[in-house]
Formats: structure tokens, sequence, C-alpha cells
């Protein structure tokens, strides 16, 4: 397999996305989740990614941005169209639900 560039977006890219209807998935723990999330983020974690079936491009966020590197590559494996969001909820800085970060 020839190695492709993961198409990736910062997080103020994500948050102009956020204005259209994206697919957002966090794949941190569900305890990490609910301490803070991007509103209509959905979580799956990591671990349980490779069951997840996406509907059309979905964009991958985590906590520092490794997390949603693997996640990515596992769903563009299985044909998806993915986006790594670069940096994670560490360099977010948008509206939070949830606890805080």
């Amino acid at each position: 397999m020839f190695f492709s560039r993961m198409p990736s977006i910062s997080t103020k890219e994500l948050e102009q996305k956020l204005s259209e209807k994206i697919e957002l998935i966090d794949v941190r723990e569900t305890n990490e989740f609910a301490n803070g999330h991007i509103p209509r983020a959905k979580n799956i974690p990591l671990g349980k990614i490779d069951k997840y079936k996406p509907n059309g491009t979905v964009y991958v966020i985590c906590q520092s941005g490794m997390r949603s590197k693997r996640a990515a590559k596992i769903l563009k494996a299985k044909d998806c169209d993915v986006v790594n969001v670069k940096g994670g909820m560490s360099a977010w800085s948008g509206k939070t639900r949830g606890g805080k970060l």
C-alpha cells in the first residue's frame, strides 16, 4: 500500500465547519469525553472505532491528535472519507459541553 497523506484540518477550520452539518467523532475515552467535548460530537472511543460506520465524510478528534490520527487510519483502511483534527481538544478554543478542560 502506498503512503497517502491523511487529510487534516486545524481546530479553527473545524470551528468554521461546524456551521455545516458534519459528522464529528471524538475518539477519547468516555470519561475524557464527559469532562468536556465539542457540542454535536459523538463519542466513539478508539478501541471501538473499527466497528463504526460513518455516513459520508467524518472528522475525527481526540485530546492531542495522536489517537485521532490512528482512528483516521483505521477508518481510511475501511474506505471511509476521513479528516483528522490537528491538535485535538488541547488546541480547541471553541464552545464545549460537559466538564471543564
